[in-house]
């Protein structure tokens, strides 16, 4: 007996020991299968979830939204930071071709504030295929965007949480930097090509907002967000209806959606044929025309200033548009004048399309006047970081030199009198300033009166202005469009 149980005995061992592996092996994987997810992947799956699970989110082919709402004249209020004027947003819709990457979002836009360009509706169509951004405009014709404006429609494609969460199935998505302030969790998502977008959900994974960053002429570096609410079942997916846009702390526009559906027809979304390609950034084109003895327009393009030159230095009224704009207006001053220093900028109101060169004059050491209401908003310009493109100031920094202006102040000297009078009352903007010469009998004034157009909201409140300071005016001199006289701008008031 023993025998023979010995001569088994070797074999029974091995089997055991193979046995007790297989056993730690099984034990193993079941532990591995058991694992907690990573900090990552739990955000997604609680996202997933609170929207109605990744299988629904995958199957979705196409959603459609129907909503009315308001849009804030983000930089062309009355003061600066205000969110006094609205445009009434109706016929609106936002439909999204999930899995191809196309939008089209069309609505129709009426002002209810006294607007330069009339109280009339405006149709707005904007969409976005695979890498193609564009407008269409009311007669049909298409304007393909370029650069930063077609990288900032594509981020917004993205911020709306179904397609969003539907674009980190791809394997080529990233997700990092899972972090939590509060109740509040996020995370970064990273496309393949960009953008980084960061998703904030509450304690159950519902998505509250969507940001990302992107480059604004005026404010710099900025985070555009999307604020997210009122859930609502469609279709077997919980989606927002309540929307909300902001520009860092700005409020740019709100929106309720009336309607919602997914998978109907939404018709081809692409970009029409024969689309021309994005146009390239026009030149800035700056003429010197003398309008009075030591007054020059520099006109060209849409928004014009003017160059004043005083007994030992030079002053500009106008930084508009554009940095580069900017920039060429003050070659342009110098090289009219080169045997004196340019030192001084007015700016008449705050209004973004006019003050975007605003830190390329201060990066040239000019002194900025502008309305008292305006200095600290001036100043904040000044000091906002410009990282993701860098502009003169980035590059070159230099304290800037605010001087206010209340009710009036002269400037004179033994070649050059003139006055910057508050324009008091102004519905486009409440810190406006004008320009007046007393000697050459000229007015400098913008957006008050712009000659050649054919609605003039602010003209009797500039005539106004004038007559009630008993002003000697007999040209005009707009920073948009041509040179009038009183007689125009009387007659334009008069409508």
């Amino acid at each position: 007996m023993f025998g023979v149980l010995g001569s088994f005995g070797p074999f029974r061992m091995q089997t055991m020991t193979i046995r007790h592996r297989l056993s730690a092996l099984v034990a193993v994987l079941t532990l591995a299968g058991c694992a907690p997810p990573t900090p990552e992947q739990q955000f997604l799956n609680d996202a997933y979830a609170a929207l109605g699970g990744r299988s629904r989110i995958e199957a979705a082919r196409h959603l459609t939204i129907e909503a009315t709402g308001v849009n804030y004249n983000l930089g062309q209020d009355l003061i600066p930071d205000a969110a006094t004027q609205t445009f009434e947003i109706t016929d609106y819709q936002r439909v999204i071709d999930i899995a191809n990457s196309r939008q089209r979002v069309e609505q129709v836009r009426t002002p209810k504030f006294a607007y330069f360009q009339g109280p009339q509706p405006q149709k707005q169509i904007q969409g976005f295929d695979g890498e193609a951004a564009f407008n269409i405009g009311a007669t049909g014709s298409v304007t393909r965007l370029a650069g930063r404006a077609a990288a900032d429609r594509r981020a917004d494609l993205y911020h709306h949480p179904l397609q969003l969460l539907r674009a980190t199935l791809d394997p080529a998505t990233t997700i990092a930097n899972v972090r939590a302030t509060g109740a509040i969790r996020q995370a970064d998502i990273t496309l393949q090509g960009g953008p980084v977008l960061t998703l904030a959900v509450d304690t159950a994974g519902t998505p509250l907002s969507i940001s990302s960053r992107t480059y604004h002429a005026n404010l710099g570096d900025v985070v555009v967000t999307t604020a997210l609410s009122d859930y609502q079942d469609v279709s077997g997916l919980k989606l927002p209806a309540g929307f909300e846009g902001k520009v860092d702390a700005f409020t740019t526009w709100e929106l309720q959606a009336s309607r919602q559906s997914l998978d109907g027809d939404v018709g081809d979304l692409s970009i029409p044929a024969g689309a021309p390609a994005a146009a390239a950034p026009a030149a800035p084109t700056v003429t010197a025309e003398p309008i009075g003895q030591g007054v020059w327009f520099l006109a060209g393009q849409s928004h014009h200033s003017v160059l004043v030159e005083f007994s030992d230095h030079l002053m500009l009224i106008e930084a508009p548009q554009s940095e580069a704009r900017t920039q060429a207006v003050i070659a342009k001053a110098r090289q009219t004048v080169p045997a004196k220093p340019l030192t001084q900028l007015v700016i008449t109101h705050h209004h973004f399309d006019h003050t975007a060169g605003l830190r390329a004059a201060i990066a040239e050491g000019l002194t900025v006047i502008t309305h008292s209401g305006n200095r600290a908003w001036v100043a904040d310009m000044a000091r906002r970081p410009h990282t993701l493109q860098p502009d003169a100031l980035a590059v070159t920094p230099k304290p800037v030199t605010v001087e206010g202006v209340d009710g009036q102040l002269e400037f004179r000297d033994a070649t050059m009198a003139l006055t910057l009078y508050h324009v008091a009352a102004n519905p486009h903007s409440d810190t406006m300033l004008m320009a007046h010469f007393p000697r050459q009998a000229i007015l400098v004034e913008v957006d008050a009166f712009s000659p050649g157009g054919q609605y003039h909201p602010y003209a009797a409140n500039l005539l106004e202005n004038i007559q009630s300071r008993k002003l000697a005016v007999d040209r005009i001199v707009p920073l948009h469009g041509a040179v009038a006289t009183m007689a125009d701008l009387a007659k334009a008031a008069g409508q």
